[in-house]
């Protein structure tokens, strides 16, 4: 997959992605940051593997730095935005990518934790920070998008309804977003070939991947789909605010 964005296109922007030291955030940020970005790559704890994105990032010519922050914790979150203010002044673009839910271990009310409470919480603080004209972009999946009137896997279905009441909070935001001049859109994309989601599904329902694709016709892998991610940071946001990458019909008919 080649970079859907030109060269140079984005000198001068300001990035931050969460969740983006793997996957789709780190490929997202990939895109973004040979467009020309300055990108923040947003981790939780793994930073070796953030350091070593941001070494692959710097040595191809682009800027980016690891800043470290829990989404669940708003402390953190303060101080990774308190960071982005004194080093780069602001930010241009927000991508709210970071999602979770199915890992072993966590809290029962973990996945709104994160994909709801953490999201409005992380829009709410970056907000002064992202001049008129800049852009906000969560992403989700049709599975969450669509959970109130198709059902989805039992093991996937926790997490698709707290992404749902994410998106619900997040659109709820849009008044006072827009009223700051800030553009906000979904990118909503069907399962997502090589993702940890993806693989988790698989292990707990063998054949779910192969199932989906058959109906679907096709999945977007990884690179695929981060294109698209990185395509809404930039092309005109849509009436309804929403982004549809890969078929949804199933999920309309």
């Amino acid at each position: 997959m080649t970079n859907p964005l030109a060269p140079g296109s984005l000198s001068g922007q300001r990035v931050l992605i969460t969740g983006s030291s793997r996957g789709i955030g780190a490929q997202t940020a990939t895109y973004l940051a040979e467009a020309g970005a300055s990108v923040v790559v947003n981790y939780r704890n793994k930073a070796a593997r953030a350091d070593k994105l941001v070494a692959t990032l710097t040595a191809g010519g682009a800027e980016a730095r690891a800043v470290a922050a829990d989404l669940t914790e708003p402390s953190s979150v303060q101080a990774m935005f308190d960071r982005v203010r004194t080093e780069l002044g602001g930010l241009d673009v927000l991508v709210l990518n970071a999602s979770g839910g199915m890992e072993q271990g966590v809290a029962e009310d973990y996945a709104m934790q994160l994909n709801r409470d953490a999201q409005v919480n992380a829009l709410e603080t970056a907000l002064p920070l992202l001049a008129p004209g800049s852009r906000v972009v969560f992403v989700t999946s049709h599975q969450a998008h669509f959970i109130e009137t198709v059902q989805t896997m039992p093991e996937y279905e926790p997490v698709a309804r707290s992404k749902r009441a994410g998106e619900d909070a997040l659109r709820a935001l849009i008044p006072t977003v827009e009223a700051a001049g800030v553009e906000f859109v979904v990118v909503s994309g069907d399962m997502i070939e090589g993702t940890i989601t993806a693989t988790l599904l698989e292990r707990s329902n063998p054949g779910a991947l192969a199932t989906r694709k058959e109906a679907a016709g096709k999945l977007y892998d990884v690179a695929g789909f981060a294109a698209e991610v990185a395509l809404a940071a930039v092309e005109p946001v849509p009436a309804d605010h929403t982004r549809y990458v890969g078929d949804i019909s199933s999920f309309v008919s």
